[in-house]
């Protein structure tokens, strides 16, 4: 199993520096790489691959050992690995006939990580087990930066990644062979409806809290894009505005997860199957229909729909609960949505006109009532056992 471990970095005033000039040096080579693809296909029709460019490092080295050579060899092939990834994905969504989205440059904002492949090469995780906080990650032309690890590390770590979030930096470990945790078995199960009213509503008739982060924190985002519009580009205070609203997003992200992760694991520990929607988030939130046809026309309210499902931060709690799901031992399901709302607990009608208001469901066939996230999350666990069954069966 693998599994990544995120942490604080701590480095010292000429640490930032050398992180800094490490970030931006394997910037330029991303875009370096780019404009060298692009130029030889349009001159020559010549396509240049990973394996082309990966054989030039060495020259590209040697030229520039005060700036390109100084990095890890292995770092800048994991930078060209990447840009190799953005033109697979780019040829794959051109096949299956998507928005292609043609690989671009990165700016300053645009390019916040790079990657060791290698424990050992190029970067050394210096874990000391008797002193939890005592840890270090060893970066060449960096040198030893210290790490906050809040909890220990687990496997054999294979890759290290170093990641800056307006003015803070993080190491991401990715160890393989992390052994799992798995929690006592139990019989419960529990069906999951995803609201913006409530972050989750199990079919136990629980309603967990939607904190709405993104919301809360409206007013101070609005404010620091303001003072942002009246800067003028390429001056200091601009910066220190953008480091502000940076700092803000990040803010939100975590606030996010550490929600995702509380909500997660007392859905895990209490319940052996956990069954949830399987939601297109990204379909949801796209613009209302007929806003092509005729502009204008419910752009207001599904706006703020799109906003409330996105501040409530489904994906990210989705992602995390199957991360904990896997490492717990717990079987997770995903179902079809359509009609779990619509359809009656008891009877198995299925109607428009049961649900009479967001949180009202009264079935016109039997009569039966009930709150509707609640009779939603019932519906999405039976569809759950259902399908687990039927997999079973075959």
């Amino acid at each position: 199993m693998r599994r990544s471990f995120t942490f604080l970095l701590r480095p010292t005033r000429h640490q930032r520096i050398a992180l800094a000039a490490c970030l931006e040096d394997h910037r330029q080579l991303y875009n370096a790489a780019l404009e060298h693809r692009r130029t030889a296909y349009r001159m020559a029709g010549v396509s240049v691959g990973y394996g082309d460019q990966s054989g030039e490092l060495k020259h590209i080295r040697a030229d520039d050992p005060d700036g390109q050579g100084r990095w890890s060899f292995s770092s800048q092939q994991a930078t060209l690995r990447r840009l190799e990834r953005a033109f697979a994905e780019f040829f794959r969504r051109v096949e299956a006939g998507d928005r292609p989205g043609f690989p671009r440059f990165k700016g300053r904002g645009w390019f916040g990580t790079v990657e060791w492949p290698k424990d050992g090469d190029g970067c050394r995780w210096d874990s000391q087990p008797e002193h939890p906080t005592a840890t270090y990650v060893r970066l060449q032309g960096v040198g030893h930066v210290r790490v906050h690890r809040h909890r220990p590390v687990r496997g054999r770590v294979k890759t290290i990644a170093v990641k800056r979030e307006g003015d803070r930096w993080y190491v991401v470990v990715a160890c393989d062979e992390v052994p799992p945790g798995p929690l006592p078995a139990t019989d419960a199960a529990v069906g999951l409806d995803m609201g913006v009213a409530s972050l989750v509503t199990t079919s136990d008739g629980e309603h967990l809290a939607n904190p709405r982060h993104l919301a809360a924190s409206a007013d101070k985002l609005a404010a620091a894009q303001r003072d942002l519009a009246r800067e003028e580009r390429g001056s200091h205070r601009r910066r220190k505005t953008v480091a502000r609203v940076s700092a803000q997003h990040a803010k939100v992200r975590r606030q996010w997860l550490d929600g995702a992760h509380k909500v997660a694991l007392g859905l895990v520990g209490a319940n052996g199957v956990i069954v949830h929607e399987d939601l297109r988030i990204v379909n949801m939130t796209r613009s209302a229909s007929g806003t092509i046809e005729v502009p204008g026309r419910h752009v207001a309210a599904k706006a703020g729909l799109n906003r409330g499902i996105l501040d409530a931060g489904w994906g990210v709690f989705l992602r995390v609960l199957a991360h904990k799901a896997e490492s717990a031992g717990r079987e997770l399901i995903a179902v079809n949505p359509a009609d779990t709302s619509r359809t009656c607990a008891r009877c198995g009608h299925v109607a428009k006109e049961n649900r009479h208001t967001q949180a009202e469901f009264t079935c016109t066939a039997c009569g039966h009532t009930a709150h509707a996230d609640v009779n939603a999350a019932t519906n999405i666990l039976r569809a759950g056992l259902a399908l687990r069954d039927a997999v079973q069966a075959a």
